[in-house]
C-alpha cells in the first residue's frame, strides 16, 4: 500500500501514474497526512520549488527538490511534479525506467505533433531523452513507428470511418484477461439473440455510414471465432449485405485462439472477403498455456496457422504476450524460434499489464512475475528476432499496469501494417462500434474533438435494451453526414 499528498497543486493522476513506474501492482491513496505507518510520497510544487519527499512510518528518509521559474504553464507543472518523483525514486529504489516521465499509453503521438511542427529528427530524440529522460534506445523506437504511422493515416480523408463488431464470447477465460468476455458454455443458448440484437444495431451503423467512406471493419472480441461455423457465416453475410467490404478495405477478424478455429470457419472468413486475420498463441510454451488456461497445444497453433495459408489467407497476425507468470528469456527465444518457422505477416508483442479485472489481479501471489530487468531483455530479443524475420515496427502503445512500464509493438512486412490498430491509436477516425461493451468514438477532423457513446456490457442488458443502445447513437453521434 502506498500513500501519497500533494501540496500547491492537484495533479493526483500525474502523481499516481508516476509513483506507479516505481511500485506497480500495489493499491494507492491519496492522503492529507503523512502514514504512521504506510509508505507516503508527498509531491510540492510552491513558492518556486518543485520536490518530492519520501516518509515511511511517518519519518522522512528521501527528498528531491528543484527550483522553477514563474509563470509556470501547466504542461511544465506536470513534467516538474513527475520529473522529482522520478529522481526520488530513481535514487531510493536502484531503478532507471526506460520511459522515464512518459507515463501515457501514445509515445508516438508526442512525436507526431513535434514532425507536424517541423522538428527534425535529432530535435524528436534531444526532446524525448532529454526533456523526458526515455532511454534512447526507446526515443528511437518511437521515432521509427511515428514515421510509419505518418506515413499511413497521411492519407486519411475528413470522410472516413472504420466499424468495430465485438463479439464477446471466449471458450474459457485466460488469467490475464481483462476484456468484456463471458464463457461460452455459460451462454451459448444467447448467442443467436446476441446476434440479433447485435444486427439490428448494425442496421442502423449501416444507415448512418451510407454518408462516410468506410475504409476498415474489425471483428474482435472476445473471440468472434468461438461462434459455431454456422454462426460465423450468419455474421460475415450480414456484413457482407450491410457493408458490402471491398478488395482495398481492411477487413479483419480476431480468429484468436486456435482451439475455437476450424478449417472450415477460415474457409468462411476468406470466401466473405476477410483479407486479414489474427491467430494468437500468446506463447510457444506448452507449460505456459496451461498455466494461463488456454485450452490447445502449440501443435494446435501450427496446424491452423497452416491451414489458414492453405485455403488463402495471406496476411496473418501473432499475437504474443512476453512476461507471462514463471516464463523465462529462454522460453521467449524458444517462442520467438517458432513463429519465424511459421513466418507470419505480423507479430505483435505485448508486454503483460495486470489488470484489475484479471484473475492475475486476484491471485497474484500465487505467481513468480517477471523483474523489469528480465522483461527488457526478453523484448530486446523479440525485436531481434522481428528484424531477422524482415518486420518493421509500425505501431506502439503502452497500458497502466504493465509490467516494466514497457510497451507494446506491432511489427510488420512491409504492406502488411494493420491500419485499424494504428486508427484506435492515434485516434484521427470515427470508429463505430456495435456489440457489448464497445465504445463509438467520434472524431471531428477539423478540432480533433473526440465523443463516446458507450454500449452496456452486460449480455442481458445489451439483448434487452438493443433500442436505448440504438437510441443513444442516434443522439450522440452527429447527423447530417458530418462530423
Amino acid at each position: 500500500m502506498i500513500y501519497y499528498r500533494l501540496r500547491g497543486h492537484e495533479l493526483q493522476n500525474d502523481v499516481q501514474t508516476m509513483v506507479q513506474v516505481f511500485y506497480p501492482n500495489l493499491h494507492y491513496y491519496r492522503t492529507e497526512e503523512i502514514s504512521a505507518e504506510e509508505t507516503t510520497v508527498e509531491s510540492s510544487v510552491e513558492k518556486g520549488i518543485a520536490s518530492a519527499m519520501l516518509y515511511r512510518r511517518g519519518e522522512q528518509v528521501s527528498a528531491w527538490s528543484m527550483p522553477y521559474a514563474e509563470p509556470l504553464t501547466e504542461k511544465e507543472k506536470k513534467r516538474l511534479v513527475k520529473l522529482t518523483i522520478f529522481a526520488l525514486l530513481s535514487r531510493e529504489t536502484g531503478m532507471y525506467p526506460r520511459w522515464g516521465l512518459l507515463t501515457g499509453v501514445r509515445p508516438a503521438k508526442i512525436v507526431n505533433t513535434l514532425l507536424s511542427e517541423g522538428k527534425s529528427d535529432e530535435e524528436c530524440l534531444r526532446y524525448l531523452t532529454e526533456k523526458y529522460l526515455v532511454a534512447q534506445q526507446k526515443a528511437e523506437l518511437t521515432l521509427k513507428v511515428a514515421k510509419a504511422e505518418r506515413r499511413l493515416l497521411a492519407g486519411n480523408e475528413k470522410t472516413d470511418i472504420s466499424l468495430y463488431i465485438g463479439i464477446p464470447f471466449c471458450p474459457t477465460r485466460c488469467l490475464y484477461c481483462s476484456f468484456t468476455a463471458y464463457p461460452l458454455k455459460q451462454y451459448e443458448k444467447r448467442v443467436d439473440e446476441y446476434l440479433d440484437a447485435m444486427f439490428k444495431e448494425m442496421e442502423y451503423l449501416a444507415e448512418y455510414a451510407q454518408n462516410f467512406h468506410l475504409k476498415n471493419i474489425y471483428i474482435g472480441g472476445g473471440t468472434p471465432t468461438s461462434l459455431t461455423e454456422e454462426q460465423l457465416e450468419r455474421l460475415l453475410q450480414k456484413v457482407q449485405e450491410l457493408f458490402a467490404p471491398t478488395e482495398d478495405m481492411e477487413y479483419t477478424v480476431e480468429a484468436g485462439r486456435p482451439d475455437t478455429i476450424t478449417k472450415e470457419k477460415l474457409r468462411l472468413m476468406k470466401v466473405y472477403g476477410v483479407n486479414r486475420i489474427s491467430i494468437n498463441p500468446q506463447t510457444m510454451n506448452e507449460e505456459t498455456l496451461k498455466r494461463i488456461g488456454r485450452r490447445h497445444t502449440v501443435e494446435d497453433i501450427r496446424r491452423v496457422f497452416w491451414e489458414a495459408r492453405e485455403v488463402g489467407h495471406d496476411n496473418i497476425n501473432m499475437d504474443l504476450i512476453l512476461g507471462l507468470p514463471e516464463e523465462t528469456p529462454e522460453d521467449v527465444r524458444q517462442t520467438m524460434e517458432e513463429i519465424m518457422a511459421l513466418e507470419p505477416d505480423n507479430v505483435t508483442v505485448h508486454t503483460l499489464a495486470v489488470k484489475r479485472a484479471s484473475r492475475l489481479k486476484e491471485q497474484f501471489d500465487l505467481y513468480t512475475m517477471t523483474t523489469a530487468e528480465v522483461l527488457e531483455e526478453m523484448l530486446e530479443i523479440a525485436a531481434d528476432y522481428a528484424e531477422r524475420m524482415g518486420l518493421e515496427p509500425y505501431y506502439m502503445y503502452r497500458q497502466k499496469n504493465m509490467v516494466g512500464n514497457f510497451e507494446n509493438v506491432g511489427y510488420c512486412k512491409p504492406g502488411k501494417e494493420g491500419v485499424y490498430n494504428i486508427q484506435i491509436m492515434e485516434e484521427k477516425q470515427t470508429i463505430l462500434a456495435a456489440g457489448a461493451g464497445a465504445s463509438t468514438k467520434t472524431v471531428d477532423p477539423a478540432t480533433d474533438r473526440i465523443e463516446r457513446v458507450f454500449n452496456v456490457k452486460s449480455i442481458e442488458d445489451y439483448i434487452g435494451r438493443i433500442d436505448e443502445m440504438i437510441e443513444r447513437k442516434r443522439q450522440g453521434l452527429p447527423q447530417g453526414g458530418k462530423l
